[in-house]
């Protein structure tokens, strides 16, 4: 269904239609040509969302208009949920040239001006929601207060702060550089008993974050560690889970190889991010515990791509992690989606790709053999569901928030319409019309 036009349109008074009653100056309706709603469900032709305030208050069939609502007239258009993304990095950017030197020279102040830049460019994008699993804690807590005050604009966040994992781990700040040199805050993160893990995600609760990120196993953008082996020790694992769970919070994991998955999986942790070398049985783990697999195969792309043409701009020995690790994960997702096991979006957007690129997430996974309703899926019902908000965002239904976005074209005949979001209202807010920002 091509689209023609995304305006916004003054009702004309009149009788409300449909028994939806009179409409408040704060009222709104959206006529959606077709519906994906985020539940799985199939499409809706012609139907009215009828916003309040920040709110959803009813889906109506048809193109219904209660007296003194501002009509946003999307009946040309493909209206969603607004996006997810359970995996971003919002206050990192990434720089070219040698990463040792700009990480002994950028300050979190030169994260924090990044930071703004990067959250609106997520927004424009269509992602109205993100779970960021990785950052100075006091720059994305303070941005997303900022976001939540209204300050500037971005999508609504979750936020890990700094994570946690071993000396010499992935996520230890002073791997691959002169033992002598020193930083206040590098030891913050590095946790090597049960008793250091509790004390920590507790200090890291009482400053603000909403859940806990733990490095259970080796990564591919840190210096010298290996993606296949378990770094943590399980009980330093438990205690993380176990405390973070106490206070209400989820965790989530990096995790690459196979012991470090089976591992946290089996000591409760809500969500795996990456899993590259899961197996049959790691997905039977999975659907046993109900865990999210957050696949993050953008990242995948772009370090790939890095690695192969431009390895002198990563550090000393991720590239060749990057060409070994890299290539598994596509099969991972297309075996893990075969098996059942739920999935999240998640880019882990940094820097590698640019913030604001994020829906090209959608397309990587079905390639990797998702159908094209379930990647959305994993965008919106499935994100919200790892979050633990369903009741708010996620899908178009009654109580939710008016977050919603539109596309011209239908995405489940080509999911990458996603790329090109039209129209973004977050809140009842409209913040991009027309393919135009309209950031007040």
């Amino acid at each position: 269904m091509a689209c023609s036009k995304f305006k916004l349109i003054a009702a004309v008074a009149g009788a409300a239609l449909m028994g939806a009653g009179a409409a408040s100056a704060k009222d709104l309706v959206i006529h959606a040509g077709r519906l994906i709603d985020g539940t799985g469900a199939a499409p809706k032709a012609q139907v009215s969302i009828l916003v309040h305030d920040d709110r959803i208050t009813a889906v109506q069939p048809g193109f219904v208009t209660p007296a003194g609502a501002e009509v946003v007239d999307l009946s040309g258009a493909t209206v969603l949920p607004g996006l997810i993304d359970d995996h971003v990095h919002i206050t990192q950017s990434f720089h070219k040239g040698d990463p040792i030197h700009t990480a002994m020279t950028r300050t979190d102040a030169d994260d924090t001006i990044d930071a703004v830049s990067n959250a609106r460019a997520t927004l424009l994008a269509g992602f109205t929601t993100v779970r960021d699993v990785g950052g100075d804690t006091k720059v994305v807590v303070a941005l997303k207060r900022a976001i939540a005050a209204g300050v500037t604009p971005g999508p609504r966040m979750w936020v890990a702060g700094t994570p946690l994992g071993p000396t010499g781990g992935h996520g230890d700040p002073a791997n691959g550089l002169d033992p002598e040199i020193e930083h206040p805050h590098w030891t913050d993160s590095v946790i090597d008993s049960p008793e250091a893990a509790r004390r920590t995600v507790r200090r890291l609760k009482r400053e603000g974050v909403d859940l806990i990120k733990i490095m259970p196993s080796g990564g591919v953008m840190s210096i010298g560690d290996d993606p296949k082996l378990q770094l943590m020790a399980d009980d330093e694992i438990k205690a993380v889970i176990d405390t973070a769970h106490s206070l209400g919070m989820k965790v989530a994991a990096h995790a690459h190889g196979k012991q470090a998955i089976d591992h946290t999986i089996s000591m409760g942790v809500d969500s795996i991010e990456h899993s590259t070398y899961a197996d049959a049985e790691s997905f039977k783990l999975y659907k046993q515990h109900g865990t999210y697999l957050v696949p993050t195969l953008l990242v995948a792309d772009r370090v790939y791509e890095h690695a192969k043409s431009h390895p002198e701009d990563l550090n000393p020995s991720t590239a060749q992690k990057a060409v070994e690790t890299v290539p598994h994960i596509k099969q991972m997702l297309h075996d893990a989606y075969l098996a059942g096991v739920k999935v999240a979006l998640g880019t882990d957007t940094f820097g590698m790709s640019n913030h604001g690129e994020n829906a090209q997430e959608f397309g990587l996974m079905v390639k990797a053999g998702m159908t094209p309703m379930d990647a959305i899926k994993a965008g919106t019902w499935n994100a919200a569901d790892l979050i633990g908000d369903t009741k708010d965002i996620g899908s178009v239904q009654p109580g939710r928030f008016a977050d919603l976005v539109a596309v011209s074209g239908d995405p489940l005949q080509d999911v990458t319409v996603l790329e090109h979001v039209q129209f973004v209202m977050k809140g009842g807010q409209v913040y991009k019309a027309n393919g135009k920002p309209v950031i007040p």
